[in-house]
């Protein structure tokens, strides 16, 4: 396993990392599963933030402060929702890892921490959205020296264990 990229299983709200990537919707207001956690860990100080940036389309991405988490920043990714694989839901998903990566490294961010994006309500499979995650990462890792360090954290024990048989 290459050392730049982690696994994890916790609780993505309290990582020590410069940025965590929150599988955010289009209206970045908050929700359900990781995005409501991320929003009630921050404060509300994020949603005040998040309706500043008059939401992001699907398969990209954008950045505010870390407010009341130990993360510096919060990247909001929003992934495609599953539609049964013929509607650019791969290259949507792809999109999102690599937007937030390119956002960590303009913000100088070291370490960043990945949720599962899509893998949720939107019924991404998981692990053909993992195969993507890891992938999409890997690539960008071996043309940056940005961020150093890269962690998958899952939540469920599902994500966890297809994303170590993968690594």
């Amino acid at each position: 396993m290459n050392e730049r990229i982690i696994l994890s299983r916790e609780d993505i709200t309290k990582m020590p990392v410069d940025a965590i990537v929150n599988a955010a919707n289009s209206k970045l207001a908050g929700g359900g599963g990781v995005d409501g956690a991320i929003h009630r860990a921050a404060g509300a100080e994020l949603l005040e933030a998040c309706n500043l940036l008059n939401g992001c389309q699907t398969g990209s991405a954008k950045i505010t402060k870390g407010f009341s988490l130990p993360a510096k920043f919060v990247i909001h990714a929003v992934g495609p929702v599953w539609r049964g694989g013929n509607n650019d839901e791969a290259e949507l998903l792809a999109s999102c890892y690599l937007t937030s990566l390119q956002l960590a490294k303009e913000k100088h961010c070291k370490t960043i921490a990945f949720s599962n994006i899509s893998t949720g309500i939107y019924g991404f499979p998981k692990r053909e959205a993992a195969v993507i995650a890891i992938d999409t990462v890997r690539k960008f890792l071996k043309e940056n020296t940005s961020p150093e360090q890269v962690c998958f954290v899952c939540f469920d024990e599902e994500n966890f264990l297809i994303y170590k048989e993968l690594m």
